[in-house]
C-alpha cells in the first residue's frame, strides 16, 4: 500500500523542471501513506524539453518485497513502460509464473512487477487478469500514452485534475492542491451533494476541477492531451447468467469461495490483523483467517455508553476462535483530544469515518501494518435495512406507478407537507412518486438532508450556483441498470449499496482514515470472484428468511455462534449523539458558528443554529448526523483553504 502522483504534460508550457517540483510536492503531501520510502521518475530527455513527458512520484508502504527492488516508480528497461502502483494483487505469483514461462525475467518479488511485465507483455489486457486493489498510474514511452487504472469497486482512490496543458493524478486530494497547479476552488454542487449524502458522489469532488475515476475503469491521455476513458467489468454482468443451482449447493460454493479469498488476502511479508466488532461479517473474516490455520490478532473499539458499545461480542467471538484480541476502550475525552488530528487526516469531508480511524491508529501502534475488514457483506450479502424494505415496496410501487403522475405527485406534495419537510416524509414522497425502479427508490433512502432541508440552510449566494437539475446517483443507476436488463431487484439493491454509499463514503473513509496511520486494509469479502459467483446465484437464496444475510450465514455454518448471527444488526458507530451534546459541544459550535461554517457565506446562520439548538433539545428528526457532516465540513475547509 503506497501513495502515488504524477502527472503529463504536453504543449511545452510546464517545463520539465517545474512539472518535477509540482510532482516532487505532491509525493511530500503522501508521506503518512508511504513512510518506507520514495522516489520520483521523469521521462524528459532535457530540462528545456518541449516534447509530452511524464512524471511519476510515489510514497512506500512495504508489504510483498520489502526490499528495495520493489521500490517504485519502477521501470521495464531504460526503454519500456513505468509504472506508479498503489494496492495489492492477490494473484501476482500466479501472474509472475506465468509471465516467466513466456520468457519475461523478473529482478523481484513484488506485485508491481507482476503488473509492469504483464503490461509490456499483454498490454491493457492485463488489468482484467489481476485480482486484488489497485490503482496505478503507467507511462508507456513507446505509445507515449499514460494510462490511470482503477480496481472493479474502487477500494483504492484515485484523483485526477485535467488542465490544459497537463493532466495530474494522485491516490489523496490534498496532493493535487500541493502541486500548485489546481486552484482551490469549492465546487458548489458538489457542496449540495455532500449536504445530501454525507459525501460527494464519484466522479465529483467537493475541489472544483479535481474528479475521481470511476471503478472498473481505466483512462489513457495520449501525447497530445486526448482522453479514452473506458470500464473493463460490470458488477452485473454475471446477474444475466443466474447459475442453476439449489439451496443446499449455494452455501458450499460460498464457503469455498470466501475461504480462497481469505486466504489470498492473507498474503504478506509483514503481520496481518483483523477489525473485529462482532457483527457477522467481521466475525465471517476472522473465523475464516483461523481456518487458515493462524491465530488471528483481532481488534474492536468499545464504550461506556452501553447502546453503542458491541465490545462483548467482540470478545466473545474472538474467543471462539482463540484470537489473540485487543480491545480499545475510547472515551469522550479520549476522543476530544485526538478530534483535530483526525479531523485534519480527512483528505475529502465525510460525515463518518471517525471511527476507523480510531481503530486504525490502535492497530497500527500495535506494530500491524496489514488489517483485514469485513467491509462489503451487506453490500453483497443483503445486510441493510434497503433490502428488505426496497423489496417489499418496489412490487407496491410498481401497482401504484400506474397511476397518474399528476395524482402521484399531489399525494407525495401532500406526504411532504404533513411531515414538515423532515427526511422521512421526503422518502416516502419519493416512493409515492416512483414507479417501482430502484433508480429512483434507492436514493432517498440514503439521504441525511433532504431538498427542502437543504434550501433551508442553504444562503442565496450559495444556492445559486448549484446545477440540481438531476440526482447523480439516480442517473448513475438508472445507467447501470440500462447496461444490464435482465439483473433482478436484489442484485440492484446489491450494485446501488455498493457502487454508490460503500463506494463513495465505506471505501473512501476506510482508505483516507487508515492510510492515515500508514495501516494497509484489506476487504476479502470484496474479491471480484467471490462477488460475481454470489451475484449470479438466484435471488431465493440470497434473500433473508428471517436470518440477515442469509446466504453467508449458510456458507459459514457453525463456524458463527448463534449469539453472532441472531442479534439485532449494529453499525460500528462512536456515541456521538450524547458527546455532541455533552464533552464535544464546546467543539461543535465552535465550527458551526459565526467563526466556524456560519460565517462562511455557505449557509444561513439563523438555519445552521435552530437546527443545532433543535438536536440540542432532543428534537425529533434531527439526529446527530446531520450537525456532525457541517462540523467535518467546517474543519476540512478550515484546514484547505477553500473558497
Amino acid at each position: 500500500m503506497c501513495g502515488i502522483a504524477g502527472g503529463l504534460f504536453w504543449n511545452g508550457r510546464i517545463d520539465p523542471e517545474a512539472a518535477r517540483v509540482a510532482v516532487s510536492a505532491m509525493v511530500g503531501a503522501l508521506g503518512h501513506r508511504g513512510p518506507d520510502g520514495r522516489g520520483l521518475f521523469t521521462s524528459a530527455a532535457a530540462p528545456s524539453s518541449r516534447a509530452p513527458f511524464v512524471v511519476l512520484g510515489h510514497t512506500r508502504l512495504a508489504i510483498i518485497d520489502v526490499s528495495e527492488a520493489g521500490a517504485q516508480p519502477m521501470a521495464a528497461g531504460n526503454a519500456g513502460p513505468c509504472i506508479t502502483f498503489n494496492g495489492e494483487i492477490y494473484n501476482h505469483d500466479a501472474l509472475r509464473a506465468e509471465l516467466m514461462n513466456a520468457g519475461e525475467r523478473f529482478r523481484s518479488r513484488s506485485d508491481t512487477e507482476a503488473i509492469l511485465l504483464g503490461y509490456r507483455r499483454w498490454g491493457l489486457d492485463v488489468v482484467p487478469r489481476l485480482r486484488g486493489m489497485f490503482a496505478f498510474g503507467i507511462w508507456d514511452p513507446q505509445a507515449e500514452r499514460l494510462t490511470l487504472v482503477r480496481d472493479r469497486f474502487g477500494i483504492k482512490p484515485l484523483y485526477v485534475h485535467r488542465g490544459d496543458s497537463f493532466v495530474l493524478f494522485s491516490s489523496e486530494i490534498r496532493a493535487l492542491l500541493a502541486s500548485g497547479l489546481v486552484p482551490r476552488r469549492l465546487d458548489a454542487t458538489g457542496l449540495w451533494q455532500y449536504l445530501a449524502y454525507q459525501t460527494v458522489p464519484a466522479p465529483r469532488t467537493i475541489v472544483d476541477g479535481i474528479s475521481m475515476l470511476a471503478p472498473a475503469s481505466w483512462m489513457s491521455v495520449s501525447a497530445s492531451g486526448a482522453v479514452d476513458e473506458r470500464a473493463y467489468w460490470h458488477m452485473l454482468d454475471g446477474a444475466a447468467h443466474t447459475a442453476d443451482v439449489g439451496a443446499d449447493e449455494a452455501p458450499r460454493l460460498v464457503r469455498d469461495r470466501l475461504l480462497d479469498s481469505v486466504s489470498a488476502h492473507l498474503v504478506s511479508d509483514v503481520p496481518v490483523g483483523a477489525f473485529l466488532s462482532g457483527g457477522i461479517d467481521s466475525s465471517a473474516v476472522v473465523a475464516l483467517m483461523r481456518e487458515c490455520g493462524i491465530q488471528p490478532r483481532t481488534f474492536s473499539v468499545g464504550f461506556e455508553e452501553a447502546p453503542y458499545d458491541e465490545s462483548a461480542h467482540a470478545a466473545a467471538m474472538a474467543t471462539a476462535c482463540g484470537a489473540d484480541h485487543t480491545e480499545i476502550r475510547l472515551r469522550p475525552d479520549d476522543l476530544l483530544d485526538q478530534l483535530p488530528t483526525a479531523l485534519d487526516s480527512l483528505d475529502h469531508p465525510t460525515g463518518d469515518a471517525i471511527n476507523t480511524w480510531v481503530v486504525s491508529g490502535a492497530v497500527r501502534a500495535q506494530g500491524i501494518k496489514v488489517a483485514l475488514s469485513g467491509l462489503g457483506g451487506d453490500e453483497i450479502f443483503g445486510g441493510y435495512p434497503s433490502f428488505a424494505r426496497l423489496l417489499r415496496v418496489a412490487d407496491v410501487a410498481r401497482i401504484w406507478g400506474r397511476s397518474p403522475q399528476r395524482l402521484r405527485r399531489m399525494a407525495a406534495s401532500a406526504v411532504r407537507t404533513a411531515g414538515r419537510q423532515s427526511i422521512a416524509s421526503a422518502k416516502a414522497a419519493a416512493l409515492l412518486e416512483s414507479d417501482g425502479d430502484i433508480a429512483s427508490m434507492w436514493p432517498p433512502t440514503r439521504q441525511v438532508l433532504s431538498a427542502e432541508q437543504r434550501d433551508e440552510l442553504a444562503a442565496d449566494g450559495f444556492r445559486r450556483r448549484v446545477d440540481d437539475t438531476a440526482d447523480p446517483y439516480e442517473r448513475l443507476l438508472s445507467n447501470a441498470f440500462e447496461d444490464a436488463p435482465a439483473s433482478s431487484i436484489f442484485s440492484r439493491i446489491s450494485f446501488a449499496e455498493a457502487r454508490a454509499y460503500m463506494h463513495d463514503v465505506l471505501l473512501r473513509d476506510t482508505d483516507q482514515t487508515s492510510m492515515a496511520h500508514g495501516l494497509e486494509v484489506r476487504v476479502p469479502l470484496l474479491d471480484h470472484e467471490l462477488v460475481e459467483l454470489v451475484v449470479s446465484l438466484p435471488d431465493a437464496v440470497k434473500q433473508s428468511n428471517g436470518t440477515p444475510k442469509r446466504l453467508l450465514v449458510d456458507a459459514m455454518g457453525p463456524r458463527l455462534p448463534s449469539s453472532i448471527v441472531h442479534r439485532p444488526k449494529q453499525g460500528f458507530s462512536l456515541p456521538f449523539e450524547p458527546w455532541m451534546r455533552g464533552p464535544l459541544r464546546t467543539f461543535c459550535e465552535d465550527r458551526l458558528g459565526d467563526r466556524g461554517i456560519s460565517g462562511r457565506g455557505l449557509l444561513e446562520p439563523k438555519a445552521t443554529m435552530a437546527l443545532w439548538r433543535s438536536f440540542l433539545g432532543g428534537g425529533r428528526n434531527v439526529t446527530w448526523s446531520r450537525l456532525w457532516l457541517l462540523v467535518a465540513l467546517e474543519a476540512w475547509l478550515d484546514r484547505n483553504g477553500i473558497a
